[in-house]
Order: C-alpha cells, then sequence, then structure tokens
C-alpha cells in the first residue's frame, strides 16, 4: 500500500495493523469495498458497547465510511423493480411517482408518489440483489476487521457475525418490516407525541415498501428551536425507549438521527423505520428494569445481579474488570439519578461513556460477549443520549423511575 511503502522508504518499521490504517489506504479500501455498506453499518451497531466502540477509531473510521450512502439505483433498474414487484401495469396504481429519489439508506432508496387517491406517498425500493450478497458481504468485512489485528483475541464476534447477518436479511423483508410498522402505529396511536406513517400493503412487496409521507423536518436540524421545546423532545425520545422496552416488548434498535423528522406544526415526532425492530422478552425486560432500578437507587449488589441475569458477566471474570464494567453502567444510568434536569449536551456524558467503553475494549484478556439483545439495547439508549447532546436537552428523567417501580 502506497502510505506504508512511504513508511517503509523512510525507514520506520510497520505492523500490518498500521499498515491498514494509513489514512490513505482507509479511503482506498473503503472505495473498493463500497458495495458492502450494509454489512459495514450492522457490524458497526453490533460491535459496540454503549457508545464506546470495540474498535480502534481508524478501524471505525474506516466502517463508517464503508456506511455511507449508496450511488442512485439507475432509472432503468427502478422501472424494471417495480416492474417485477407490482406487475407490468404498475404505473396505473399512481397518479404521479418520481423517479429521483428523496432518501437513500443502506439497503435501499425511497421515492415520493401519489396514489390514484391523492394520497402522498413515500416509497423504499430495495436495491435488486442485496438479500443474496448478506453472507459474502459480512464474511468480507470480517475479514477485513481480522486482518487488521486489532481486535481483542479473546472477544468472539462469532454470534455477532452470526446476528449481523439474520438482522440484515430480517431487514431485506419489507413484509416484516410493515408488520413493524403496523404495530407500532397501533401501539402509540393515543400517543399525541408521536406519528408513525401507515403502511399501504396493497402496494408493498418483500422488496418493496409503501408508506405514508409524512411532512416533518430532520430532527438533527432543531437546535434553534426553544430550549423547552428541545427539552420535551429529548425526553419523550427517552420516555418512548422504556415504552418500547417495559410496555410494548418490541424495540426500534437503530438510534440514527435520519429515523426521526420533527413537525413544528402538530409537535409531534415522526418515527421512520422499522426494519431493525427487536423483540424484547419479558425475562430480559425484568432484568432491564431491575438493572435501571438498581442503578438509579446506586445499589451495586442489585446492579452486579441484574448485569448477570443479562448475560454481562462470565463465570471467571476477573473482579477489577466486573467492577469497570459495572461503573460504566453506573455513569450510564447517571441521568436518572440527577435531582435537577440533566444537561446533556454540558455533561459531555456520551464522550465519557465511549472513552470508559475503549478503556474496557482494551483490557482484551477479559473480554466476554454480551448477549446480542444487549447490545443492541445499550446501543439504542446510547443514541437516544447523543440526540440528547446535539438538541442541548436538560431533561429530568426521574418521572420515568415510576415505569421502573411497576
Amino acid at each position: 500500500m502506497i502510505a506504508g511503502a512511504r513508511q517503509a522508504l523512510s525507514g520506520q518499521k510497520a505492523s500490518r495493523s498500521e499498515l491498514l490504517l494509513q489514512p490513505g489506504n482507509i479511503q482506498a479500501v473503503a472505495d473498493k469495498l463500497s458495495h458492502l455498506r450494509g454489512a459495514a453499518m450492522k457490524l458497526g451497531q453490533l460491535l459496540s458497547m454503549d457508545a464506546g466502540e470495540l474498535l480502534p477509531a481508524e478501524l471505525a473510521a474506516l466502517l463508517e465510511r464503508l456506511r455511507a450512502d449508496a450511488a442512485p439505483m439507475p432509472h432503468k433498474q427502478l422501472v424494471a423493480t417495480f416492474e417485477k414487484e407490482l406487475g407490468s401495469d404498475w404505473l396505473d396504481k399512481f397518479s404521479h411517482l418520481d423517479l429521483n429519489s428523496f432518501a437513500r439508506a443502506s439497503i435501499g432508496q425511497v421515492h415520493k408518489a401519489t396514489s390514484e387517491q391523492g394520497q402522498a406517498l413515500a416509497i423504499k425500493v430495495q436495491y435488486p440483489g442485496v438479500a443474496d450478497s448478506i453472507h459474502s458481504d459480512v464474511d468480507n468485512v470480517v475479514s477485513l476487521i481480522k486482518l487488521s489485528g486489532l481486535l481483542p483475541k479473546t472477544l468472539n464476534i462469532t454470534p455477532l457475525v452470526e446476528e449481523a447477518k439474520v438482522q440484515l436479511l430480517a431487514e431485506t423483508d419489507y413484509v416484516q418490516e410493515a408488520n413493524s410498522l403496523a404495530a407500532f402505529a397501533k401501539a402509540l396511536a393515543g400517543n399525541p407525541h408521536f406519528k408513525v406513517p401507515n403502511s399501504y400493503p396493497a402496494l408493498s412487496t418483500q422488496h418493496l415498501l409503501t408508506m405514508e409521507f409524512v411532512e416533518g423536518k430532520p430532527l438533527e436540524d432543531m437546535t434553534f428551536l426553544p430550549q423547552t421545546t428541545r427539552d420535551e423532545l429529548a425526553f419523550r425520545l427517552i420516555e418512548l425507549f422504556f415504552t418500547e422496552m417495559f410496555e410494548l416488548g418490541m424495540i426500534q434498535t437503530d438510534p440514527n438521527l435520519a429515523n426521526y423528522q420533527y413537525n413544528p406544526d402538530t409537535g409531534q415526532i415522526i418515527l421512520l423505520d422499522f426494519g431493525a425492530t427487536r423483540a424484547i422478552s419479558p425475562a430480559l425486560s425484568q432484568s432491564y428494569k431491575a438493572l435501571l432500578l438498581a442503578g438509579a437507587e446506586g445499589d451495586l449488589q442489585a446492579l452486579k445481579q441484574a448485569a448477570c441475569e443479562i448475560g454481562y458477566f462470565s463465570q471467571d471474570i476477573d473482579p477489577a474488570y466486573q467492577q469497570a464494567v459495572l461503573s460504566l453502567f453506573e455513569l450510564a444510568i447517571s441521568p436518572l439519578r440527577a435531582e435537577a434536569p440533566f444537561d446533556f449536551a454540558a455533561s459531555g456524558l456520551a464522550k465519557q461513556i465511549s472513552e470508559q467503553g475503549r478503556q474496557l475494549s482494551m483490557q482484551s484478556r477479559q473480554w466476554h460477549t454480551p448477549p446480542v439483545d444487549a447490545l443492541f439495547i445499550h446501543r439504542k439508549l446510547a443514541g437516544l443520549y447523543l440526540i440528547a447532546a446535539r438538541l442541548k436537552a436538560r431533561v429530568d428523567l426521574r418521572p420515568l423511575l415510576s415505569v421502573l417501580s411497576h
């Protein structure tokens, strides 16, 4: 590699990982593997605990590069996809369809359309062949990670790799996503703070999802709103996390900012993209309720017991390492203990969690892979904290403790 060659010519020795992670090489590898964006996105999500990446910053940067939006589907291919999914008379099902996408993601792109009845629609169209290449794409990303030599050798990522494949395959099933969309729409129908788009099963297939188009603005652009409004938005998102975990038994596990919009006219948060929805078992829900309550009350013994029930510690865990993990949990739960509105931006909480998580990941001999569900849950909460920080929100979370007490 060119960057490594320059280093060698200057008389400097470089390890294999250092060669791979030269900035110029990261760019080159990312360009060559850009078609692995979906696999990289999912592995990047799974290989994390709270906001602390298990991966070194350079390798995380490579995965982030691989997550970049794809080039739009050519119009000819798009038309062929519509015909394959909805039949030769597909165009008759719409009064208007914009062939230029207005949003793109890891496995598909989204188009505006109008139904024959005049309803505004958003149609998510999956890139052809995505599902067929998932296994090989994930394996290729894993090979890249292993090539770096930077993962702790004792970290068993096999369960995470297999789960990444399962999750990505599930996300290519738009019928399943439509079911999750309908389930959330029904569960939140009486909640005035959220809007979930309706789906149109007659205009949807496994690879094409037609939904109601809902007007909204990117949540990340709402930093100009009054402090009280931003505080309310952050509170409602974290409250929704509690509702998902402890009432609905299902959780949308991707806290990407792009999955949330805001309608200033209605004051509602618009929830998008339910492809990464996971069911939460009653047992796991109870264990997390115990974990959060113990952390909020400062009961370290109960916190340890709950963490063990979830599966965070192996039998031969080093006591010092175990204490470090528990301290990370305490840090993550600290907003629930705050006696005044918690200032997510000023506290630097997300950064602290990230730094402590990275320190933990460096203790490679002690690493024990937690249950996959736990990784998704922690990622979701950490993502919500980052959103709250982005909004510069000051939030009193103590009212949520009543949920844990029931």
